[in-house]
């Protein structure tokens, strides 16, 4: 037996699509027998209609709903720990001690919470799986609302952060060439530019990307992504450790960096340094949607243990490396992260290979993200294909849109390698509403708690408040590209 939500009209019947139909329309819960074809009440789809069940498994987030709580735990670390993380230090030089460890907590129980509450809302109606954010969205805030708050944010946070990777492990695997291959050596004459190394590292995610076909399938890609992140965090922070810090290191903040317009757009700028560390929330629904559920044993269960372990295991590689860079370094550590800190300080007193190292772990953990992060937009192409066609993709199909969107991805990387400095800005626009607020939203607009009651009044402030950090750092992003400018070099990577 099993349970499906239908909208039900005066006379005429409707199989539930993917996304929700653009007029709300009251639920019904039916039961459907298990014998095929048949239901209590419901006519089987028209011919030519695809079932929603039917539809879901052809694509890439829900083909396989397999998983286990460590598959899922190997998807949370894959896509929780990233790049980000190293600027972390960046911020407490803006913040000092105190304010730099209170609000790196904050952030972390914040986005802890707002994971809660969507591992809560993926199953908002018995029967029913919301396993896609803009999904969630469009039931929460209905189809116009919902779809102009959760389209680009979900959109810059998985066609972005691609591009950002490219961006990323093109200019890692540049460094680690010229680590290997120093000036007067004979392939040190054979450097690539930097479109031939954000092309290289396309080809190589590519080439995974045809070999696993759905969320699901990428576990192991997950497990090397999880390893080589949390040993890149762990080198880097054991490292700064071992190396002592270097002379005439200071933790105050200088006063001209601490007063008037300069000051206060310094901490919005750490604040969102810290709250853009923490990635991957658009990426929760999908990831519990390849766990199996029904009524004894619902999702939530497991993915909130797998939630627990993995953000238990994010945070101890996060605080270490912010607190012992900060430590190491102080008002030192430059604007591109304590990597660069860490070369620039002791990169005569460390073996070459130990660095080198460092920035494979850092380009095969860009390689790993690539793959789970591309895959909401492989599942929306797909989606446009399997509507359409109302058939399945077939293998030609499918390789060509991964090839498709990998080609669109390297092109942006190509033509705005700048990207990362316009992240404090895109971000306020996208990644810090869906982390921290729209959750909050979600929870009133779904579960109807009492008005004014507990869960009501801290999710209606908890929202609030994100809304209001997030216009602070709009506007704090804009003063800085305003105040530094901006090196736009279009097409030099």
């Amino acid at each position: 037996m099993g349970e499906v939500v239908v909208p039900i009209e005066d006379k005429s019947k409707h199989v539930l699509p993917l996304y929700l139909p653009p007029t709300p329309v009251p639920f019904q819960i039916i039961t459907i027998k298990d014998t095929p074809g048949a239901a209590a009440g419901v006519s089987p789809p028209p011919q030519g209609v695809v079932n929603l069940s039917e539809l879901e498994s052809w694509l890439p987030l829900t083909e396989s709903r397999n998983g286990s709580t460590f598959s899922a735990i190997l998807h949370l670390l894959c896509s929780g720990i990233g790049f980000q993380v190293l600027f972390v230090p960046v911020a407490f030089a803006s913040l000092g001690w105190a304010w730099g460890i209170i609000c790196l907590s904050i952030a972390f129980m914040w986005q802890l919470y707002t994971t809660w509450l969507l591992v809560n809302l993926h199953e908002p109606v018995p029967g029913i799986r919301c396993s896609r954010f803009v999904r969630m969205s469009i039931l929460a805030f209905g189809p116009k609302l919902g779809k102009l708050l959760a389209i680009f944010p979900v959109m810059y946070l998985s066609g972005g952060s691609c591009v950002m990777l490219i961006i990323t492990a093109g200019s890692s695997m540049e460094q680690l060439f010229n680590i290997i291959c120093e000036e007067g050596t004979m392939c040190g004459s054979m450097s690539l530019s930097g479109t031939q190394w954000f092309l290289i590292f396309t080809c190589i995610a590519l080439i995974i990307a045809q070999l696993f076909p759905n969320l699901n399938s990428i576990a192991r890609v997950s497990l090397t992504g999880a390893i080589t992140s949390i040993g890149y965090c762990t080198m880097i922070w054991a490292l700064s450790i071992s190396k002592g810090r270097p002379n005439d290191v200071s933790y105050g903040i200088p006063v001209a960096d601490r007063t008037g317009m300069t000051g206060f757009g310094n901490i919005l700028n750490a604040f969102g340094i810290i709250m853009l560390a923490f990635r991957g929330h658009n990426l929760i629904l999908e990831i519990q949607g390849t766990l199996p559920s029904d009524s004894k044993h619902p999702s939530r269960k497991s993915m909130w243990r797998g939630v627990m372990v993995s953000y238990m295991i994010i945070a101890m590689c996060l605080f270490p490396l912010a607190i012992v860079g900060f430590w190491a370094y102080g008002n030192k550590i430059p604007e591109e992260g304590i990597l660069t800190a860490f070369t620039k300080f002791h990169g005569q007193d460390t073996s070459k290979y130990v660095i080198g190292l460092i920035h494979i772990w850092l380009t095969i953990s860009c390689i790993t993200s690539y793959q789970i992060y591309a895959m909401p937009a492989f599942d929306n192409l797909e989606f446009i294909y399997a509507s359409s066609k109302k058939r399945r993709c077939p293998g030609w199909v499918r390789a060509g849109i991964r090839l498709f969107f990998g080609g669109v991805t390297f092109f942006v990387a190509v033509a705005f390698p700048f990207l990362g400095k316009l992240a404090p800005l895109i971000g306020g626009m996208a990644a810090v509403p869906l982390t921290f607020v729209y959750p909050c939203f979600m929870w009133i607009s779904i579960r109807k708690p009492r008005p004014k009651g507990a869960m009501w009044s801290l999710n209606l402030g908890v929202g609030s408040i994100g809304i209001v950090l997030s216009l602070l750092l709009i506007v704090a992003a804009v003063w800085k590209l305003d105040d530094k400018g901006l090196n736009a070099n279009f097409f030099r990577p």
